[in-house]
C-alpha cells in the first residue's frame, strides 16, 4: 500500500508589502496545479499570517498521517541566515510542542538551471529579444546578504550564466553587499555593452525589489525584468526540492526499520 504524500509547507520570509503574500499564494497555487492531490500550505517567518508555528500547530491538531508528515521548504534563493538559523529554530520549537510531527527541512531553491530559465523568461517578457543576447549585458540583481556563502553563490551564478551567450553578466545587490544595481548597469555601459538588462533574482515584490527597480531606472537600463514570482519554472523547482526531501526522508525511515 502506498503511503500518503507528505504535506508541502512553503516557508516565505514575509513582507509589509501585500504583493509579497499574494505572490507566494500564486506560486503555491501553481505548484498544486502541477501535482494533483498534493497538499501545499504556505507560512511566513514575519509580517504576514499565518506564521510557521501557527500552521504547524494546526497540522498537529488534525491528527492525520498526511498532516503530521511534512516537508518544509524555504522559499529562499540562497542558503543564508534565514535558512541556516531562523527556519530550523521555528521548526524545532514546533516539533518540541508536538512530538508527533515529522518535519524535514528541504534545500533552498537556488542555484538551479530552472531559476536561470525563469530569469530569461522574465527578460523576454520585458521586451528583450532572443537575437539581442550577444550584445546584451545583464545585471543579476539580488536582495543581498551579509553571508559570504550566499554572496559567493550569486557571483557563481553570474559566471555560469555568462557562458550561455550573454555579452556579460554582473552580480549586484539591493542591500548588505556591493555593487548596487545602478553601479553595475553603469559598469556594463562603460565596458561597451550595447544593451543593458536588469534581471531581479528575487521571488516576490517588496522593498528590496523596488530598490533594484529604482536603481535600474536611475542608471538607464534598457530592460527591467519582473520578479520571478509564480513562474512555471519556479513551481517545478519547488516540487523538485519537495521530491528530494521526501525521498531522503523515505530512505531514512527504511534504514531505521531495516
Amino acid at each position: 500500500m502506498t503511503s500518503p504524500a507528505p504535506t508541502l509547507l512553503v516557508i516565505a520570509h514575509g513582507s509589509r508589502d501585500p504583493r509579497h503574500a499574494a505572490t507566494v499564494a500564486a506560486l503555491c497555487a501553481r505548484a498544486r496545479s502541477l501535482r494533483a492531490g498534493l497538499r501545499v500550505e504556505a507560512a511566513f517567518l514575519d509580517f504576514n499570517a499565518p506564521r510557521v508555528g501557527q500552521v504547524l500547530d494546526r497540522l498537529a491538531a488534525e491528527g492525520t498521517r498526511t498532516a503530521h508528515d511534512i516537508v518544509a521548504l524555504p522559499l529562499l534563493l540562497t542558503r543564508a541566515f534565514h535558512a541556516k538559523a531562523d527556519i530550523p529554530a521555528v521548526l524545532r520549537e514546533a516539533t518540541a510542542r508536538h512530538p508527533g510531527l515529522r518535519v524535514r527541512q528541504g534545500r533552498v531553491l537556488g542555484p538551479s538551471p530552472l531559476l536561470t530559465q525563469a530569469l530569461e523568461r522574465r527578460l523576454y517578457e520585458a521586451g528583450l529579444r532572443p537575437g539581442d543576447r550577444r550584445s546584451t549585458g545583464v545585471v543579476l540583481a539580488s536582495a543581498g546578504s551579509t553571508d559570504p556563502e550566499a554572496i559567493a553563490v550569486i557571483a557563481e551564478i553570474a559566471r555560469e550564466w555568462r557562458h550561455t551567450g550573454w555579452c556579460a553578466v554582473r552580480p549586484a545587490f539591493a542591500s548588505a553587499s556591493l555593487p548596487r544595481t545602478q553601479d553595475a548597469v553603469r559598469a556594463l555601459r562603460a565596458e561597451g555593452a550595447r544593451r543593458v538588462a536588469v534581471a531581479p533574482y528575487v521571488i516576490a515584490p517588496g522593498r528590496l525589489p523596488d530598490r533594484i527597480a529604482h536603481g535600474a531606472r536611475e542608471a538607464g537600463a534598457d530592460v527591467l525584468a519582473g520578479v520571478l514570482g509564480p513562474a512555471p519554472e519556479l513551481a517545478r523547482l519547488l516540487l523538485q526540492r519537495y521530491d528530494e526531501a521526501a525521498e531522503a526522508r523515505a530512505r531514512d525511515l527504511t534504514a531505521l526499520t531495516a
